[in-house]
This record gives structure tokens, C-alpha cells and sequence, in this order.
């Protein structure tokens, strides 16, 4: 038995069951561990690593501002911050982002939002809202993102759960009708599932769910940490149906395999500051002031 693997049985908390093998260097899709072996990197770290171990541009890019600097309070403004966002939205089409680290957070934001825009501009009865998600579903292991898993081993000795969130059959379009009421504020879904293997719904299943959002002033939330990116092909999964989701969920990939990164992106009205202010409100207003 490796020393470093029995380390790792003495000091960390058991929440993986690795394969015995201890990983010391990487380059592009190539691993090799402790004895010298190489191997085919097939995992790529659930899409974190898309660019690749040691990418020889994103090292120098994060060497070149980490000597330039480090991380700052949100308190002030920074040269890069802008630019950045700016780039994701107009990659993605959408208004607006908020990054954070994980994608777990992002998933957490995105139900905020969702919430906060059913109540505030849907007019959903306060505590009412509903977000439908589907079986089958991994959207991270917060208390609130596990309430809505099927999955026994996350519910375990880990309640009590979230409310508010309804459950329907990943793929099946009658079913997310059936499940619209007044009080729903969105669809949260995966364009393909990857929880047990690769589960991708049929032929134009999101582009049927995106109108039947539309019909009914729901929320559709494309949760692509995992497809995101230039997985499936082309950038987004949405995009192999033409599907523009009214919020977007990403991370992995977003941080190229260096840094935890990750961001829910909506158009405009997505993002309620106050009362019934919603972004595109206060750019309105903020512009005409200007003029």
C-alpha cells in the first residue's frame, strides 16, 4: 500500500472511495503516477480539466496575475472583473453574471433568483414558489440541493429538507406540463444528466420544455457545469437546439482546471435588487438619467 494513500485513509474524511492509484503529474490528457506509469486522462476531473493538465497558456495567464494581484474585496472594483463577465455574457447571450467558486453555490443562486423573481415580479403568494427539477438529477450536496435528489445515499441522515421543490421524470415533456401551476417560478433541468453515466433526453426535449416555459412565465434554468463549455461540441448544450434559457448555471471547465470557478448568468430581469427593481429597470432608469 502507497504511504500516500494510507495518509490519505488516517487524515481525510471518507466522502470518495478513490482507485488505488496516486496521481503525481499531469500534462494536456496524460496522467502519471507515483511509479512513472502514464495513463489516458478519460475523466478530466468531471470536465474541470476541458483545457487539459498544465495548459501551458492558462498557467502563464494565472502566474501573470498572481504576481500582478491577488484576490480583493468586493468592496472595490478591479480592472478584470468587468472584462471578464463581459466575455461570458456575450459568449452566452446573456445580461448579467455572478461568479462565484463552486458550482454548488451557483445551483444555490440560481434557486435565489428564481424565487426572488417569482415572488417579486411573477407575484407567486409569499413561500409559495415551486422549482421543478428532475429524477436522476446532481445539482451539487448543499442541504437544499439534496432535498430535491432522489438519491437515498444524499438523503441519509441529513434531514430535515427543503421544501418547495416538485419532482418529475427527466426527458418526459407531458410531465413538466402536468407539474406547471401558478406557483412555479422555474425549471431547473440538465440539458444531459451525468450523475450515473450519460443520460441525454430525447431529440428535442429542451427546445419543447423552452416554449413551454415561455407559455407559462416559467423559468427556464439550464444548469451546464458539466456540458457547458465545449463539451457536447458546441459551447452550451442548449445550443445543439437552439435553446436560450432565461438563466444559466456553469463551473468546471470556467476555471480551466486551475481555480474553482463558477457563475449563474440571466437575462435582466432575472436579477431582482429590491422591492420590484430588476436589473433592466435600473439600467433603464440609469440611463435616461444620464441623458
Amino acid at each position: 500500500m502507497s504511504a500516500s494513500i494510507d495518509l490519505e485513509a488516517r487524515y481525510c474524511a471518507r466522502n470518495y472511495h478513490p482507485l488505488p492509484v496516486v496521481i503525481t503529474r499531469g500534462e494536456g490528457v496524460f496522467l502519471w503516477d507515483e511509479s512513472g506509469k502514464k495513463y489516458l486522462d478519460m475523466m478530466s476531473a468531471y470536465s474541470a480539466v476541458s483545457h487539459g493538465h498544465a495548459n501551458p497558456r492558462l498557467v502563464a495567464l494565472v502566474t501573470r496575475q498572481v504576481g500582478t494581484l491577488s484576490i480583493v474585496s468586493r468592496a472595490f472594483h478591479t480592472d478584470t472583473l468587468g472584462p471578464f463577465l463581459a466575455r461570458v455574457c456575450e459568449l452566452t447571450g446573456q445580461d448579467a453574471a455572478l461568479p462565484m467558486n463552486t458550482g454548488a453555490e451557483a445551483v444555490e443562486t440560481a434557486i435565489k433568483a428564481a424565487r426572488k423573481w417569482g415572488y417579486t415580479i411573477k407575484g407567486i403568494a409569499a413561500d409559495k414558489a415551486e422549482i421543478i427539477v428532475c429524477s436522476g438529477n446532481f445539482h451539487g450536496r448543499t442541504t437544499t440541493i439534496i432535498s430535491f435528489s432522489d438519491e437515498p445515499r444524499y438523503h441519509e441522515g441529513f434531514g430535515p429538507f427543503a421544501p418547495g421543490f416538485v419532482t418529475i421524470d427527466y426527458g418526459d415533456i407531458a410531465a413538466l406540463e402536468a407539474a406547471i401551476n401558478e406557483n412555479t417560478a422555474a425549471f431547473l433541468v440538465e440539458p444531459i444528466q451525468g450523475e450515473a453515466g450519460i443520460v441525454a433526453p430525447p431529440d428535442g426535449y429542451l427546445k419543447a420544455a423552452e416554449e413551454l416555459c415561455r407559455q407559462h412565465d416559467v423559468l427556464l434554468i439550464a444548469d451546464e457545469i458539466q456540458t457547458g463549455l465545449g463539451r457536447t461540441g458546441k459551447l452550451l448544450a442548449c445550443d445543439h437546439e437552439d435553446v436560450r434559457p432565461d438563466g444559466l448555471i456553469l463551473g468546471k471547465a470556467l476555471g480551466g482546471g486551475i481555480f474553482p470557478v463558477s457563475m449563474f448568468l440571466a437575462r435582466s430581469d432575472v436579477w431582482v435588487y429590491s422591492g420590484q427593481e430588476t436589473m433592466a429597470a435600473h439600467s433603464a432608469a440609469t440611463h435616461s438619467v444620464l441623458r
